[in-house]
Protein backbone atom coordinates (compact mmCIF):
# COMPACT_ATOMS: atom_id res chain seq x y z
CA UNK A 1 0.00 0.00 0.00
CA UNK A 2 1.27 3.66 -1.04
CA UNK A 3 0.72 6.81 0.83
CA UNK A 4 -1.37 9.42 -1.59
CA UNK A 5 -2.51 12.75 -1.93
CA UNK A 6 -5.83 13.18 -3.57
CA UNK A 7 -7.16 16.72 -5.12
CA UNK A 8 -10.58 17.21 -6.25
CA UNK A 9 -11.71 20.36 -8.16
CA UNK A 10 -13.81 19.34 -10.94
CA UNK A 11 -17.02 21.52 -9.39
CA UNK A 12 -17.72 24.13 -6.91
CA UNK A 13 -16.56 21.59 -3.95
CA UNK A 14 -13.01 21.95 -3.21
CA UNK A 15 -11.47 19.08 -1.25
CA UNK A 16 -8.18 17.12 -0.38
CA UNK A 17 -7.63 14.04 1.38
CA UNK A 18 -4.58 11.85 2.51
CA UNK A 19 -5.18 7.78 2.44
CA UNK A 20 -2.62 5.67 3.63
CA UNK A 21 -2.62 1.84 3.08
CA UNK A 22 -6.16 1.92 1.58
CA UNK A 23 -7.68 4.13 4.37
CA UNK A 24 -8.28 8.06 4.54
CA UNK A 25 -6.08 9.39 7.09
CA UNK A 26 -6.38 13.29 6.38
CA UNK A 27 -9.71 15.21 4.63
CA UNK A 28 -10.28 18.62 4.09
CA UNK A 29 -13.85 19.72 1.97
CA UNK A 30 -15.04 23.19 0.80
CA UNK A 31 -18.88 23.21 -0.22
CA UNK A 32 -18.97 26.56 -0.71
CA UNK A 33 -17.70 27.73 -3.90
CA UNK A 34 -16.57 27.65 -6.71
CA UNK A 35 -13.42 29.19 -4.33
CA UNK A 36 -10.36 26.46 -5.68
CA UNK A 37 -8.23 29.54 -5.91
CA UNK A 38 -7.89 30.22 -2.66
CA UNK A 39 -8.74 27.42 -1.23
CA UNK A 40 -7.25 24.81 -2.45
CA UNK A 41 -3.45 25.76 -1.69
CA UNK A 42 -4.58 26.15 2.14
CA UNK A 43 -5.79 22.67 1.72
CA UNK A 44 -2.55 21.43 0.05
CA UNK A 45 -0.57 22.97 2.35
CA UNK A 46 -2.17 21.34 5.45
CA UNK A 47 -2.37 17.60 4.20
CA UNK A 48 1.45 18.25 3.32
CA UNK A 49 2.37 19.23 7.09
CA UNK A 50 0.13 16.21 8.12
CA UNK A 51 2.37 13.84 6.24
CA UNK A 52 5.68 15.54 7.37
CA UNK A 53 4.89 16.17 10.61
CA UNK A 54 4.25 12.11 10.84
CA UNK A 55 6.87 11.20 8.68
CA UNK A 56 5.02 9.72 5.94
CA UNK A 57 6.95 9.26 2.62
CA UNK A 58 4.24 10.96 -0.07
CA UNK A 59 4.30 8.22 -3.27
CA UNK A 60 2.31 9.84 -5.61
CA UNK A 61 -0.40 13.04 -5.99
CA UNK A 62 -3.78 11.21 -7.39
CA UNK A 63 -6.03 14.31 -9.09
CA UNK A 64 -9.68 14.18 -10.42
CA UNK A 65 -9.17 14.80 -14.03
CA UNK A 66 -12.78 15.75 -15.52
CA UNK A 67 -15.15 16.39 -16.94
CA UNK A 68 -16.27 19.62 -14.87
CA UNK A 69 -15.52 23.15 -14.74
CA UNK A 70 -12.62 24.06 -16.84
CA UNK A 71 -10.93 26.33 -14.26
CA UNK A 72 -11.52 24.52 -11.86
CA UNK A 73 -9.72 21.15 -13.29
CA UNK A 74 -7.03 23.25 -14.25
CA UNK A 75 -6.49 24.28 -10.93
CA UNK A 76 -5.91 21.36 -9.22
CA UNK A 77 -4.24 19.79 -12.05
CA UNK A 78 -1.76 22.60 -12.02
CA UNK A 79 -1.48 22.05 -8.16
CA UNK A 80 -0.80 18.56 -8.37
CA UNK A 81 1.70 18.73 -11.08
CA UNK A 82 3.56 21.08 -9.38
CA UNK A 83 3.53 18.74 -6.54
CA UNK A 84 4.70 16.13 -8.08
CA UNK A 85 7.56 17.94 -9.81
CA UNK A 86 8.51 19.61 -6.33
CA UNK A 87 8.66 15.81 -4.63
CA UNK A 88 9.64 13.52 -7.92
CA UNK A 89 6.81 11.60 -7.13
CA UNK A 90 3.73 10.08 -9.82
CA UNK A 91 0.86 11.62 -10.96
CA UNK A 92 -2.19 9.71 -11.07
CA UNK A 93 -6.13 11.05 -12.87
CA UNK A 94 -8.64 9.79 -12.00
CA UNK A 95 -11.56 10.19 -14.05
CA UNK A 96 -14.39 12.43 -12.66
CA UNK A 97 -17.29 10.52 -13.22
CA UNK A 98 -15.83 7.23 -11.84
CA UNK A 99 -14.50 8.92 -8.91
CA UNK A 100 -18.78 9.91 -7.77
CA UNK A 101 -19.12 6.07 -8.10
CA UNK A 102 -17.42 5.15 -5.14
CA UNK A 103 -19.72 6.54 -2.17
CA UNK A 104 -22.73 5.24 -4.28
CA UNK A 105 -20.77 1.49 -4.33
CA UNK A 106 -19.65 1.77 -0.97
CA UNK A 107 -22.89 3.11 1.28
CA UNK A 108 -25.92 1.54 -1.28
CA UNK A 109 -27.04 -1.91 -1.57
CA UNK A 110 -27.57 -1.83 -5.40
CA UNK A 111 -29.28 -5.08 -7.42
CA UNK A 112 -27.07 -6.93 -9.37
CA UNK A 113 -28.10 -5.79 -12.78
CA UNK A 114 -27.92 -2.16 -11.51
CA UNK A 115 -26.62 0.11 -14.01
CA UNK A 116 -24.31 3.58 -12.26
CA UNK A 117 -25.34 7.45 -14.12
CA UNK A 118 -23.31 10.19 -12.22
CA UNK A 119 -24.29 13.44 -13.76
CA UNK A 120 -22.40 16.70 -13.59
CA UNK A 121 -24.38 19.85 -14.32
CA UNK A 122 -23.15 21.71 -17.41
CA UNK A 123 -25.62 24.04 -17.51
CA UNK A 124 -29.63 23.95 -18.78
CA UNK A 125 -30.68 20.62 -19.40
CA UNK A 126 -27.22 19.37 -20.52
CA UNK A 127 -24.82 17.28 -18.18
CA UNK A 128 -21.98 15.71 -18.68
CA UNK A 129 -22.70 11.98 -18.24
CA UNK A 130 -21.43 8.46 -18.51
CA UNK A 131 -23.31 4.86 -17.41
CA UNK A 132 -21.04 1.79 -15.86
CA UNK A 133 -22.07 -1.22 -14.36
CA UNK A 134 -21.27 -2.18 -10.82
CA UNK A 135 -17.62 -2.93 -11.65
CA UNK A 136 -17.02 0.41 -12.83
CA UNK A 137 -17.28 -1.72 -16.59
CA UNK A 138 -18.17 1.31 -19.00
CA UNK A 139 -21.32 1.16 -20.54
CA UNK A 140 -21.63 3.96 -22.30
CA UNK A 141 -18.57 6.39 -22.64
CA UNK A 142 -18.95 9.79 -21.21
CA UNK A 143 -20.60 12.33 -23.16
CA UNK A 144 -22.17 16.00 -22.51
CA UNK A 145 -26.01 14.98 -22.83
CA UNK A 146 -28.74 17.35 -23.28
CA UNK A 147 -31.15 15.72 -21.14
CA UNK A 148 -35.30 14.81 -22.57
CA UNK A 149 -38.03 12.37 -21.68
CA UNK A 150 -36.24 9.54 -23.90
CA UNK A 151 -32.86 9.86 -22.46
CA UNK A 152 -30.97 6.66 -21.56
CA UNK A 153 -34.09 4.69 -22.61
CA UNK A 154 -32.23 1.82 -23.71
CA UNK A 155 -30.69 1.14 -20.63
CA UNK A 156 -33.88 2.03 -18.32
CA UNK A 157 -35.66 -0.82 -20.46
CA UNK A 158 -33.71 -3.43 -19.40
CA UNK A 159 -31.95 -1.90 -16.18
CA UNK A 160 -32.42 -0.10 -12.99
CA UNK A 161 -30.47 2.72 -13.24
CA UNK A 162 -29.22 4.68 -10.53
CA UNK A 163 -29.03 8.60 -11.22
CA UNK A 164 -26.36 10.85 -8.77
CA UNK A 165 -24.15 14.19 -9.23
CA UNK A 166 -25.45 17.80 -9.17
CA UNK A 167 -26.70 17.23 -12.54
CA UNK A 168 -29.32 14.33 -11.74
CA UNK A 169 -31.35 16.56 -9.42
CA UNK A 170 -32.93 18.45 -13.11
CA UNK A 171 -33.04 15.17 -14.88
CA UNK A 172 -35.95 13.89 -12.75
CA UNK A 173 -38.73 15.00 -14.36
CA UNK A 174 -37.80 14.23 -17.64
CA UNK A 175 -36.84 10.80 -16.29
CA UNK A 176 -39.87 9.52 -15.13
CA UNK A 177 -39.27 5.87 -16.29
CA UNK A 178 -40.12 3.20 -13.19
CA UNK A 179 -36.10 1.69 -13.29
CA UNK A 180 -35.14 5.32 -12.88
CA UNK A 181 -33.61 6.05 -9.50
CA UNK A 182 -32.15 9.00 -7.96
CA UNK A 183 -29.18 9.13 -5.24
CA UNK A 184 -29.17 12.35 -3.74
CA UNK A 185 -26.02 14.57 -2.08
CA UNK A 186 -23.32 12.58 -4.05
CA UNK A 187 -20.82 15.28 -5.02
CA UNK A 188 -17.01 14.30 -6.91
CA UNK A 189 -14.85 14.92 -3.12
CA UNK A 190 -10.94 13.68 -2.62
CA UNK A 191 -11.62 11.25 0.54
CA UNK A 192 -13.46 8.72 -2.30
CA UNK A 193 -10.38 8.48 -4.62
CA UNK A 194 -8.45 6.50 -3.13
CA UNK A 195 -10.04 2.96 -3.97
CA UNK A 196 -9.65 4.14 -7.28
CA UNK A 197 -6.04 5.52 -7.03
CA UNK A 198 -4.48 2.42 -5.19
CA UNK A 199 -5.71 0.41 -7.85
CA UNK A 200 -3.62 2.73 -10.53
CA UNK A 201 -0.80 2.80 -8.36
CA UNK A 202 -0.97 -1.29 -8.41
CA UNK A 203 -0.18 -1.21 -12.18
CA UNK A 204 1.81 2.04 -11.86
CA UNK A 205 -0.90 3.73 -14.15
CA UNK A 206 0.90 6.82 -14.08
CA UNK A 207 0.40 10.18 -16.39
CA UNK A 208 3.38 12.31 -17.92
CA UNK A 209 3.59 15.41 -15.44
CA UNK A 210 4.65 17.13 -18.28
CA UNK A 211 2.07 16.92 -21.23
CA UNK A 212 -1.25 15.90 -18.70
CA UNK A 213 -4.26 17.97 -19.44
CA UNK A 214 -7.85 17.84 -17.59
CA UNK A 215 -10.54 16.25 -20.01
CA UNK A 216 -11.95 19.56 -21.11
CA UNK A 217 -15.04 17.48 -22.76
CA UNK A 218 -16.64 20.37 -24.34
CA UNK A 219 -13.82 21.69 -25.63
CA UNK A 220 -12.33 18.25 -26.86
CA UNK A 221 -16.10 17.70 -28.35
CA UNK A 222 -15.82 20.96 -30.11
CA UNK A 223 -12.16 20.57 -31.97
CA UNK A 224 -12.12 16.45 -32.75
CA UNK A 225 -12.83 14.86 -35.81
CA UNK A 226 -16.26 12.52 -34.77
CA UNK A 227 -14.58 9.23 -35.68
CA UNK A 228 -11.77 10.12 -33.37
CA UNK A 229 -13.96 11.47 -31.29
CA UNK A 230 -15.57 8.62 -29.91
CA UNK A 231 -12.25 5.86 -30.16
CA UNK A 232 -10.94 8.95 -27.92
CA UNK A 233 -13.63 8.75 -25.40
CA UNK A 234 -13.94 5.43 -25.08
CA UNK A 235 -10.82 5.30 -24.25
CA UNK A 236 -10.51 8.29 -21.73
CA UNK A 237 -13.80 6.61 -19.81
Amino acid sequence: MSCILHIETSTEVCSVAVSQDGASIFSKEDFNGPSHATVLGVFVDEALSFIDNHAIPLDAVAVSCGPGSYTGLRIGVSMAKGICYGRNIPLIGLPTLEVMCVPVLLAHDLPEDALLCPMIDARRMEVYAAVYDRALKVQRAIGADIIDENSYAEYLEKHPVYFFGNGAAKCKEKLSHPNAHFIENIHPVAKWMFPLAEKAMAVEDFKDVAYFEPFYLKEFVASTPKKLLQGRMAGEA
